[in-house]
């Protein structure tokens, strides 16, 4: 079977996209690379064009050839090879929310990751807290869908907190997420829906769970390390500002375990297939608090799940092709 990698998007994480799209690329053995445009048409592109972009995470690619798509469901509908396995580098957006998912699943074709209910369902921070609510320790949260309810539970919510985070309902990388401090103005834009979160102060942790053909198995966990005055952001997270990611964590075992256990928890609860990650506030070292699961979790050079894979001995070839079986299996079964 041939392997096309899909990558770009209209999110606002294709930079990511891109920068995970050139690790797995240059690893397989000779797949197609589609590029997803920010308007939505599908270009095909080669390895060696993917590969010299620089700088990913901060400049646009641009392909060389014109578009031989419109669109992604066009592209779907006259495939140029033979029943294809889709590695999905996409993040964010219809990439990881199910919209994907559900056309690739309608027309029987073979993909990486989650299904799309699974995907739908971990995008949306408030049905996943809800699905997980009895099976993890979760902060408490609201969710408001308008300007008016935005402002009414940030007052409820610090009212009883010093400390509340905000963050957009669906989406990933960090994108608009923020803390905020009670006695402070909230006076910053944001597009609703948002969650707004009790803050909980503790060790930032996450996990990542992948299967390599015989079920789900939890990755050592990494420690995210905060300097004061920065955040755990876009820039935090991929271009290093601020922030140091530990790997494995230095955690006492009753932490570490239970941090796995959650991660475990949170995939099959949640339905995931293939890998995900999971992220964690351990408040002390007992109590490890749920904050969310990424169905698809970047795959960069410098990405979590990739230093995971490392920590565990798990060559990265190896995994790649593991979840190219596995979306091979999954596509016959059904």
């Amino acid at each position: 079977m041939t392997t096309i990698v899909l990558f770009g998007g209209r999110s606002d994480e294709r930079h990511v996209s891109v920068a995970s799209a050139q690790n797995v690329a240059r690893v397989l053995d000779r797949p197609l690379c589609w590029f997803w445009a920010p308007e939505g048409a599908i270009h095909d592109t080669s390895v060696d064009e993917l590969s010299v972009h620089r700088r990913p995470f901060e400049t646009d690619f641009r392909p060389r050839r014109p578009a031989l798509w419109p669109d992604l469901e066009q592209a779907l509908d006259t495939l140029p090879v033979d029943d294809p396995v889709f590695f999905l580098a996409v993040h964010g957006g219809e990439g990881e929310d199910g919209t994907v998912q559900a056309m690739m699943e309608r027309r029987r074709i073979a993909f990486t990751g989650s299904g799309s209910a699974a995907s739908a369902l971990a995008f949306d921070k408030e049905r996943a807290k809800e699905r997980l609510r009895n099976a993890l320790r979760l902060a408490e949260s609201r969710t408001a869908r308008t300007s008016a309810e935005l402002r009414t539970a940030v007052d409820d919510m610090l009212g009883r907190y010093d400390r509340i985070v905000l963050k957009p309902l669906a989406g990933g990388s960090s994108r608009g997420v923020f803390e905020l401090r009670r006695g402070k103005r909230f006076d910053r834009p944001v597009t609703v829906p948002y969650m707004v979160e009790q803050f909980i102060a503790g060790r930032e942790l996450t996990v990542g769970v992948a299967d390599l053909g015989d079920g789900p198995f939890v990755l050592p966990p990494i420690e995210i390390e905060v300097d004061p005055g920065f955040a755990f952001d876009y820039e935090g997270k991929y271009l290093g500002r601020g922030t140091r990611e530990i790997c494995p964590a230095k955690i006492p075992d009753s932490m570490r375990e239970e941090a796995q256990e959650a991660a475990l928890t949170a995939h099959t609860t949640l339905g995931c297939q293939g890998y995900s990650r999971t992220d964690f506030i351990a408040a002390d070292e007992d109590h490890v608090y749920f904050l969310e699961l990424n169905t698809l979790p970047g795959l960069t050079t410098s990405s979590l799940v990739p230093q995971e894979l490392r920590a565990a001995n798990i060559d990265f070839r190896f995994f790649l092709e593991k979840q190219i079986e596995l979306a091979r299996t999954r596509a016959a079964v059904h």
